[in-house]
Order: C-alpha cells, then sequence, then structure tokens
C-alpha cells in the first residue's frame, strides 16, 4: 500500500520512487551488502534541507517538499523539468516557494562514452551545472524570536516594517510550526495534530487572516476627513457617548461620552461617536476612494506567495456581491473600523509604515539581496508618494504621538526612552444588541474582542512602523500596546523590559 501511495504522488523527476530516507551509515551498508537481490533497487546520496531555526519565521521561510505529479506537470508547462533531472525536491510554501528559481540554479550536463558494459571510457563533453543562489532577508531574527516569544501562548501577528524601505523586519504567526517535519513528507500523525488544531499553526495570519482594524482605523479616517474637507480640524461635536441615525442607536465605547471633541482629540481618546458622524458625511465610497492608495482591500506586492487582498467595501462591491444597494445605516460602523471591513495585518502594517514615512509608500519586502544583486521589484527607490496635504498629515501624527503620552496607549509607554506614535484598537467578533452591554466575562473566549495595536518610532525619525493583532486579546490597550512596547524597547534600545501593568481604565 505505501509503495502504490508513493508511486502514485511521489515519483521524482528522473522516473524514481523514493522509499526510505535518512537511512544511517549502517542501514546504508547493510542494504547494499544485499542489493543484488533487489532488482532495480538503487542508494543515493542527495543534499538534505535542514531549518536550524525551527518554528522561527516558518511562515515566512517556508519548506521545501517531495516533487510531485501536480509539480511535475507545472515544471513541463514551464518547460523547465531539465532543470530537475535528479532533483526530488520543489519548494512548497513561503519564500522556499517564491524564489524556488532562484534558489534551485540548473543542472550540468556530461556527455559520456561507455563501453558495452556500462563502464565509462572518456568525457566527450561538459556543461558545469550552475548553483542557487543565496537569498539575503531584511528579517532581524533577534527581533523576530522576542516577539514570537511575547505571542507565545497567543493567536495573533505581527508585521514590523523599516518604514523608509519596505524592509520587513519582523513577520509573526502564531502559533507556529515546525517546516522540518514536510521536507520528505510529514507523516499522518503530526498531519493530523497540526491540520486538525483549532488554533490553526498553519494558517500565515499576516498573509492571509482578515480581520476588523477597529480603531486603528481612525488616523486614516482622520486624513480622509481633512481631505474631503468634511469637518475642519478645530471644528468640536459633541460626544454623549452615542450617535443616533434615525432611531438607531450607535454606542460610543464609553458610556458617558468624552464631551467637546474635535478631530485631534478624538484620535487621543478614540471617540467612536465622532467618527461614527463623519463616515456618515463622508459616504462609503469616498472613503473607499480615499482608502485604496494606503493598499487596504489590495495585494501589497509582497514576495511571498498567496496574499490575501481582504475587503474594502464600497457600494459598488456590495451591488455585485449581494445584489443590493448600499444602506445609510451601514457606513457609521465603516468609520470606526468594523462593518464589511476586513484587512490583513500585512495592509495594516504597510498602511501604519506609510504613515509614518509622510505619505510615501513602499513595497513591503522580505528580500534585500539574491546573490550579490538587490531584487528589481518594477518600484521607484524613493518610493510612491501618496496626495495628502502637509499639515493634514502633521495634525494626524502629532494626535498617534499623544495616544502614547496621554491618550489610549499612555500606560503601556509610561517612562518610555524614545517617542512613538501609535492608536490602540479592538476588534468586535460578534455584534451585540442595540441595547446590550459587552461582557467579556460572560463572553466564550473564541468570541471575545480582538485586540490591535499600530505604531511606529521614534516619532521624529521612524526607524519601525508596526501592526499587530491578538486573537480574543480584548482591548488594545490591555493586551497588543503593552507587546508593542516591548518591541520597540527591544529594537530601538536593545531592552528586553517587563510588561507595563495593564491600565486602570479599559479604553480601546
Amino acid at each position: 500500500r505505501r509503495f502504490k501511495r508513493l508511486a502514485a504522488g511521489n515519483k521524482n523527476t528522473d522516473g524514481t520512487i523514493p522509499l526510505k530516507t535518512r537511512l544511517t551509515d549502517e542501514e546504508a551498508a547493510r542494504l547494499a551488502a544485499v542489493r543484488f537481490r533487489f532488482d532495480g533497487l538503487e542508494i543515493k546520496a542527495r543534499p538534505h534541507r535542514h531549518y536550524p531555526l525551527g518554528t522561527t519565521a516558518a511562515h515566512v521561510i517556508g519548506h521545501i517538499g517531495r516533487i510531485s505529479n501536480a509539480d511535475n506537470d507545472m515544471l513541463a508547462r514551464t518547460e523547465r523539468t531539465s532543470d530537475y533531472a535528479g532533483s526530488t525536491h520543489i519548494g512548497k510554501l513561503g519564500l522556499e516557494q517564491s524564489y524556488e528559481t532562484q534558489l534551485h540554479g540548473k543542472v550540468g550536463l556530461e556527455e559520456v562514452e561507455i563501453t558495452a558494459s556500462g563502464r565509462p571510457v572518456r568525457s566527450l563533453s561538459r556543461q558545469p551545472a550552475t548553483p542557487g543562489q543565496d537569498i539575503r532577508l531584511a528579517l532581524d531574527i533577534p527581533l523576530q524570536q522576542l516577539a514570537e516569544e511575547l505571542l507565545a501562548g497567543y493567536r495573533g501577528a505581527l508585521v514590523a516594517i523599516e518604514p523608509r524601505t519596505g524592509e520587513i523586519l519582523a513577520f509573526v504567526s502564531v502559533p507556529s510550526f515546525d517546516p522540518n517535519l514536510f521536507v520528505d513528507g510529514i507523516d499522518h500523525r503530526n498531519w493530523q495534530a497540526l491540520n486538525g488544531d483549532p488554533d490553526r499553526p498553519l494558517l500565515n495570519r499576516p498573509l492571509r487572516g482578515t480581520y476588523p482594524p477597529g480603531s486603528t482605523y481612525k488616523p486614516f479616517m482622520a486624513l480622509a476627513v481633512l481631505e474631503n474637507k468634511v469637518r475642519k480640524p478645530e471644528e468640536t461635536i459633541q460626544d454623549p457617548g452615542y450617535w443616533m441615525l434615525g432611531k438607531h442607536r450607535f454606542r460610543d465605547s464609553k458610556p458617558q461620552g468624552h464631551g467637546r471633541v474635535d478631530l485631534y482629540k478624538s484620535i487621543v481618546v478614540s471617540s467612536d461617536t465622532y467618527y461614527y458622524g463623519a463616515a456618515y458625511d463622508l459616504g462609503v465610497d469616498r472613503i473607499h476612494d480615499f482608502m485604496v492608495p494606503w493598499g487596504f482591500g489590495h495585494l501589497t506586492g509582497i514576495d511571498l506567495p498567496d496574499e490575501q487582498p481582504g475587503l474594502l467595501p464600497s457600494s459598488a462591491w456590495k451591488q455585485q456581491r449581494f445584489k443590493q444597494p448600499w444602506f445609510p445605516g451601514e457606513t457609521p460602523s465603516i468609520g470606526i473600523g468594523q462593518g464589511y471591513n476586513a484587512f490583513t495585518i500585512l495592509q495594516l502594517a504597510h498602511a501604519t509604515a506609510t504613515l509614518a514615512n509622510d505619505a510615501v509608500a513602499h513595497r513591503p519586502h522580505l528580500v534585500t539581496h539574491v546573490g550579490s544583486v538587490m531584487p528589481d521589484n518594477g518600484e521607484a527607490p524613493d518610493g510612491k508618494p501618496i496626495r495628502v496635504s502637509s499639515q493634514n498629515l502633521k495634525l494626524v501624527q502629532r494626535a498617534m504621538t499623544d495616544v502614547t503620552r496621554k491618550g489610549t496607549a499612555r500606560t503601556a509607554f509610561l517612562e518610555a526612552e524614545y517617542e512613538s506614535a501609535g492608536k490602540t484598537g479592538t476588534a468586535q467578533v460578534i455584534g451585540i444588541r442595540q441595547n446590550e452591554k459587552y461582557d467579556e466575562k460572560k463572553v466564550a473566549h473564541h468570541f471575545r474582542d480582538h485586540s490591535l495595536y499600530i505604531g511606529y518610532a521614534p516619532a521624529q525619525n521612524p526607524r519601525i512602523a508596526l501592526a499587530m493583532v491578538v486573537e480574543n486579546g480584548g482591548f488594545g490597550a490591555r493586551t497588543a500596546a503593552p507587546l508593542a512596547r516591548r518591541i520597540f524597547d527591544f529594537y530601538l534600545l536593545g531592552k528586553r523590559t517587563p510588561i507595563p501593568p495593564a491600565p486602570v481604565e479599559a479604553t480601546p
């Protein structure tokens, strides 16, 4: 049965079928002594891939695996079969897959004159093999390992980017898996354990998981409000803790409200009420059109396969998807990062890095060099600017800085040795009835709110920007922001600081 299974799906490009790999010296010697009894049996040496970091950055690095019939079909379609003569493995996931061609190289060819019995006599011609190229990553492995350590025990994602270049410093998906299990074909027990795990360790959360951004959307909404001249920066509203549309009450996360609120304060204290009204005045299509250049709801073009585009809603999208018009009552929730909004953490980190870089966008990328050459990604070296007013941008950046000084992230960044900017976020997983109050203790864990944070540091000359989500982690100020503080402390100062205490007042 095992032989038939291998013959059906794991035949190598040279027609051989691997029966057993990683033989010990003793096993190889014993088999060589009796090989004459088994017609067609060969012992072959081959290179073996080992991933020394194990679960660290597994979703980024990916893994190789045995060449399958489907792989052979792909190689035939792309006229690359000859390059895999004698090869047994191919990139299956992550960078191993997206940079397979560069990593693999090309086979050599030697024409040999042989005797009738098959003994080589002399070499007639020889074409040397071209070795695969090394690739160099922007990943900061100590930072990557710290982030994975901080998120251990949670389900979540984190992406950290160098704002001036788009280089990805950390790309974390937890829980993770050991790619070494897949090199020679994963056994049934380990496959069942990974594939059946409710925490979904095989899911690349930053790349393919989509989440409502919650209040981390508000800085971008604030820019949309200013750029579309829906409200002036100094214009205030009265925030009583809710916003009314007809008879429907859209509740603020702070039941008593925030009093008089202008745009700057709306970011610092995270006023839902302000953005309910602002989103309604903007309309879903103006929101959509403003968010497109920031990368929301669109592929970032990262050098990893299978990126998920997410969802940036518009009236046209709803008409196409549901054959229904967009209803005005659906817009207010869009303004606080809820509703149909569903973005990847990679998109959120990319947008945050762009904001930190004064609205100049760089394509996020992991690989900085292939061999000794920088890969050509078709992007201008100085990035792609987004047309926004410098005055409006500075207002939003100043408000985000004060989020960490006197706003919702003030406790998490207490006594920090640098100035950073950020925004906390809390995203609902399930809807709540209009007159019902959310009580975390009465909700099953997997239905509790997600905890999010975006930020960059130092505030005046950013070297790192990040976005993160802790699934079902509750308030962003309580869970995600303190973890972000430790990431910044380590990257900027080389310090491993204890997690600051949770805020006395739970804020989004």
